[in-house]
């Protein structure tokens, strides 16, 4: 996260960490989400599961965004370059949205899995419209207030506050989202359809809570930290960015993969082929029977 140094006439020469970031750390999450990223893309052109293109680019933003965060750690103190650090910053900050995108998508195709219109809080047809709608404002916020943070010094506070802004309204989005499933899941569980009593779409809700629950958490991490601003505690150690974003993203990337939403779009088919535990696949025939399981 880029800031400047503040002095009595305002903000001055840019300063990149308060800590000598760690190379080891950057390389391992570089090679930890090229590897989960590269078995996401994998598995969406292998079922053809096209909802999954923005959280495939989320995950490239991740693998990049910790490229040059190891770029910028090799280089000495005293010889930090702004561009490692802008692209850290920038897409380290938004890949979580692009996420939320697919997740989106996934909710509103398991509704239509089992019949359950009736249960949702808005209709089926504005339910992806309105998620992935407030999800690319806070995108486009967000990555606003990211570019501001890099233009110059004078601008450093402006981008600060967009980048607030976009976090609080990304943190709401997914907030009422988590509601809106929630509540779509008990109507449906106490006055079951007839898809619902035999379709396995639970785990799948169960998939979209934890990775909706680990990016809510991350989100509300980072709005603390911009709200605390440079030297506040959280950015004055290393330790939080990999503990609430690197890990808590891999998480979501991890369980995505495990639980892999080709299911949900080969059950509305009525048969096709889905992933299944990162690198399995299966065919799925109409009525959720598996056919054969297969690692090619």
């Amino acid at each position: 996260m880029l800031h400047a140094r503040q002095d009595d006439g305002g903000l001055s020469e840019f300063e990149f960490y308060k800590y000598q970031p760690s190379l080891v750390a950057a390389i391992i999450c570089v090679v930890a989400f090229f590897i989960i990223t590269t078995i996401h893309i994998y598995q969406m052109f292998r079922t053809r599961t096209w909802f999954m293109i923005a959280f495939c680019i989320g995950g490239i933003f991740e693998t990049v965004g910790y490229v040059g965060r190891a770029a910028s750690a090799a280089q000495d103190a005293d010889a930090y370059t702004l561009g490692p650090y802008i692209i850290q910053s920038i897409l380290l900050l938004v890949a979580p949205a692009l996420f939320a995108a697919s997740i989106y998508m996934e909710l509103a195709r398991i509704v239509l899995l089992v019949d359950g219109d009736h249960a949702l809080l808005i209709r089926r047809r504005w339910l992806t419209r309105i998620f992935v709608s407030g999800d690319v404002l806070s995108f486009l916020v967000q990555a606003s207030g990211g570019g501001l943070l890099a233009a110059s010094s004078d601008s450093v506070r402006t981008g600060e506050n967009l980048i607030l802004v976009g976090l609080a309204l990304q943190i709401i989005i997914f907030g009422f989202f988590v509601i809106a499933g929630a509540i779509f899941h008990f109507r449906i569980r106490k006055a079951p359809t007839l898809k619902s009593q035999s379709l396995p779409y639970q785990k799948h809700m169960w998939s979209l809570y934890g990775v909706s629950i680990l990016i809510f958490i991350r989100s509300i991490v980072r709005l603390i930290e911009y709200a605390q601003g440079y030297s506040g505690y959280i950015l004055s150690r290393e330790w939080y960015l990999y503990v609430f974003d690197a890990l808590l993203m891999f998480a979501a990337m991890a369980i995505m993969s495990y639980i892999h939403p080709s299911e949900v779009k080969a059950l509305i088919r009525g048969g096709g082929k889905a992933a299944r535990n990162f690198i399995f696949f299966r065919e799925v025939k109409e009525g959720g029977q598996v056919q054969m399981m297969q690692t090619v």
